[in-house]
């Protein structure tokens, strides 16, 4: 492959370009689908190609193909050197990247088991188990249940002399139970919703979580919920578990840094943002304990890697530090913008895509507390797990969330399950009323495996790094 990426760099100098980079790559995936005791798919694909990247005349051009040959490599670069040439004549400005360095590297994710070994008896086996656990709770009517597991091998080359190979490999699994009476439905998933709980691991995050032990209790709090008593109207303390504050931290915090989309690049397609380049260094974002990064290197992150697709290495930088707005997530073009470096966020949906600025691990870092002494902290207020729903506007201030099921909090003890369980707020107000972070021993790298961007669309794995956290004078029960 390095004799062919060594050929596309020199193809795209010849033909004038100023700067060239390829990766040439491919993905695996397996997915493994069960409803109610049946096998509903299995699913394997995979896929091997390359794409170019130039810049000619002071504009991008790309092109890609799955035919990894010689002369579709010099066609397929002549193609994006034209792209760029004719890009270049609508231009507003040359495109200028941030300075970076020569990397010549291999790496790959830790994993003791790699999946794709792991017999589909086996993986189907367990997941019927989970099923028929479920479905043994009376008035549980649906029980779901799934494995994803992905492994991508690329090699990255570009004009300045960086040669990088990686494989990143990365795994799944969940279920959900779903108990219906006459009158309504109601869910609850396991360990996370949509799917469940991703990370970049092996086949060994499936014992790690205790798929089989927990089953019978998801199916029993469907069930409860369906006479559990309405989630109350008021302004009172919410306590987030780790779950749900993931998702939060993912659209109020990780999509608004990033800087492309501050630059007008997503206005389009899924908006802007209001952490404006005037607010840098200047907003107070959260309160003094809110401390949030973006860190390609955590470990088991979804969004964890040791070069982005620019070939930048993998870093950890501050997004919000002691409440204060200071960072975005930046791409070498959006970072010379600032003048910046790279921070290394740029990430392609497989090598027929360009890169973008895709988040990371958007980490919350831990605090000093216990569950068990944050809620015997909280004379009344309202503890919320796992999300359902979530909204949020253009420009990422004005949101509102679901969860699928919560407690009340009475005299710092655990109440009433309540269902159908929402608060909304403005994230700046939400953030600045943050006055307690569980500690280390309760934080968790949580996976988003299908975060959306780009026209055309591209589908990312990211992850949020959390720990339960109490927001004071937060409005709840909302909706439904």
């Amino acid at each position: 492959m390095k004799e062919l990426a060594l050929l596309a760099l020199d193809s795209a100098k010849v033909k004038g370009a100023s700067y060239a980079d390829i990766r040439i790559g491919g993905t695996k995936s397996e997915l493994i689908e069960i409803k109610n005791g049946k096998v509903v798919s299995v699913k394997r694909e995979s896929s091997y190609g390359f794409g170019v990247r130039v810049i000619s005349d002071g504009g991008w051009g790309f092109a890609s193909s799955a035919d990894v040959t010689k002369p579709e490599i010099e066609d397929a670069t002549a193609l994006a050197v034209r792209i760029a040439k004719a890009s270049a004549k609508l231009k507003s400005k040359d495109v200028i990247l941030a300075p970076e360095g020569k990397h010549i590297d291999t790496w790959k994710t830790p994993f003791e088991i790699d999946p794709f070994t792991v017999s589909l008896e086996e993986k189907i086996g367990l997941l019927l188990s989970i099923d028929q656990i479920l479905r043994s709770v009376k008035g549980v009517k649906v029980a779901e249940s799934t494995m994803q597991f992905w492994d991508e091998d690329c090699l990255f080359a570009n004009s300045e002399g960086s040669l990088i190979e990686q494989r990143i490999l990365q795994s799944g699994a969940g279920y959900s139970a779903t108990a219906v009476n006459e009158t309504e439905v109601q869910t609850r998933s396991y360990p996370n919703s949509f799917g469940g709980q991703y990370e970049s691991c092996g086949y060994e995050l499936i014992s790690r979580f205790g798929l089989k032990e927990n089953a019978l209790r998801i199916g029993e709090e469907a069930v409860a919920l369906l006479s559990a008593k309405q989630c109350e109207q008021k302004v009172t303390a919410l306590i987030l578990d780790g779950t749900q504050l993931s998702l939060q931290i993912h659209e109020s915090c990780g999509h608004p840094t990033e800087l492309d989309r501050v630059l007008g690049s997503e206005a389009n397609y899924a908006g802007t943002s209001f952490m404006t380049l005037d607010k840098l260094g200047k907003l107070k974002y959260g309160s003094e304990i809110v401390n949030i990064v973006a860190d390609a290197t955590t470990p088991r992150g979804l969004g964890s890697f040791a070069y982005d697709d620019e070939g930048v290495p993998g870093k950890r930088n501050d997004l919000i530090k002691n409440g204060m707005f200071v960072g975005y997530m930046t791409s070498r073009e959006t970072a010379q913008a600032i003048n910046q470096r790279s921070n290394g966020t740029m990430r392609a949906d497989g090598w027929h895509n360009i890169p973008l600025v895709r988040m990371t691990c958007i980490n919350l870092l831990p605090g000093t507390w216990t569950l068990d002494d944050l809620i015997a902290d909280t004379d009344d207020g309202i503890y919320m797990v796992t999300n359902r729903s979530w909204s949020i506007d253009d420009k990422r201030h004005n949101f509102q969330f679901g969860t699928e099921i919560g407690w009340e909090i009475k005299n710092g003890k655990l109440g009433a399950m309540v269902k159908n369980p929402t608060y909304t707020g403005l994230t700046t107000e939400f953030w600045n009323s943050c006055d307690a972070i569980c500690n280390k021993d309760h934080w968790e790298i949580w996976g988003t495996p299908t975060c959306g961007k780009g026209q055309p669309p591209q589908t990312a794995r990211t992850a949020q790094g959390t720990a339960p956290a109490r927001f004071r004078k937060t409005r709840v029960g909302v909706a439904y």
